[in-house]
């Protein structure tokens, strides 16, 4: 696996995931694999499962359609992930940029065909030395109760629930000191 360019990064501990790389990304990759299809399935799957199914970007809420259309201007003050194979762009995360030491990890999603190879994993580890190596001393995010392989991915990781800041009731919140 190759770890994300930029300061911060460290390749040397970055865990071995054969044939999938995970990089940085920006807007300005527009030869490489980028996150938009991504978002897109992790979005549509979210709404489903919330009861809200939708056929297409189209119909999602209009701050997650931004994602999906403009991911370089929605998430231009947070790093990026991508993991990819051969080209083809397999997984992603979101990491927001520390406020008052604190990052949050969101939009966590490894392509279904994918799974099982340690994407998840190897994105949320990479995400996690990238914060600490930026100021980050905790970092946190939030995941949906129905989610119980997310939930237990995040716990294996390190992430302890604690009392929601969300709003929505189905929503588990978690945390993690660096």
């Amino acid at each position: 696996m190759t770890s994300p360019s930029g300061p911060g990064a460290d390749p040397a501990s970055a865990p071995d995931l054969g044939e999938i790389t995970v990089s940085r990304w920006s807007g300005d990759d527009a030869d490489g694999p980028g996150p938009a299809g991504l978002l897109a399935a992790y979005h549509l799957r979210t709404e489903a499962e919330k009861g809200a199914p939708v056929d297409d970007v189209a119909g999602l809420p209009d701050r997650y359609r931004a994602e999906v259309l403009d991911p370089a201007a929605v998430f231009a003050q947070d790093v990026v992930l991508v993991a990819s194979s051969a080209g083809t762009a397999v997984g992603c995360l979101i990491l927001t940029a520390p406020a008052e030491r604190r990052s949050e990890i969101k939009r966590l999603w490894a392509d279904p065909e994918f799974r099982g190879r340690g994407i998840a994993s190897g994105l949320v580890e990479t995400a996690l030395r990238y914060a600490a190596g930026h100021g980050a001393d905790t970092v946190a995010l939030s995941v949906w109760k129905w989610r119980t392989g997310a939930i237990g991915l995040y716990g294996r990781l390190g992430f302890v629930a604690v009392e929601s800041w969300d709003e929505r009731g189905q929503l588990l919140c978690m945390e993690r000191s660096l």
